[in-house]
């Protein structure tokens, strides 16, 4: 499993999401252009030490980013016809995370194996997009905790 992030345009929203990373063993990507220069001050601080001890890939843009991921897209969404309760995730999904300010576009969200959003109440728009990763990412690796159970892993 690896959570990647779409053009992000907030440091310490990177930097919250590699701490996460580190600290559940889940790689990241992040996907470029970013909103911010690497290791900005915001970034540095929300990630603290953990950042350095995360499994970064940094990818130039969205194609190269295709190029070198394998399994099944999971996309966060507002629009995801799936609620992440319902959704059923493979330990090989990459859990992908919009940019703050606009999504993805719509060539990459017709890309997604699979659209999963979280319920809300009436009339809220979105999460903070670490927010939602981390609940997304805590039930994938829960299911994936529940499936090696069983097969004696």
């Amino acid at each position: 499993m690896r959570i990647a992030l779409f053009e992000p345009d907030i440091a310490g929203n990177v930097g919250t999401v590699l701490r996460l990373g580190a600290c559940l063993g889940v790689g990241v990507d992040l996907i470029e252009p970013m909103g911010f220069p690497w290791g900005d001050r915001a970034f540095r601080r929300a990630g603290m030490d953990y950042a350095d001890m995360a499994e970064v890939r940094r990818h130039t843009d969205w194609a190269a980013f295709r190029a070198a991921t394998s399994g099944r897209i999971v996309l966060a969404t507002t629009h995801g016809a799936v609620g992440v309760w319902d959704a059923a995730f493979a330990a090989d999904d990459v859990l992908l995370l919009g940019s703050e300010g606009g999504g993805v576009p719509d060539d990459v969200h017709a890309i997604a194996g699979l659209r999963v959003a979280i319920p809300m109440r009436a009339g809220m728009r979105s999460l903070n997009v670490a927010v939602a990763g981390a609940m997304i990412a805590g039930e994938m690796l829960r299911q994936a905790h529940s499936t090696s159970r069983m097969s004696g892993g």
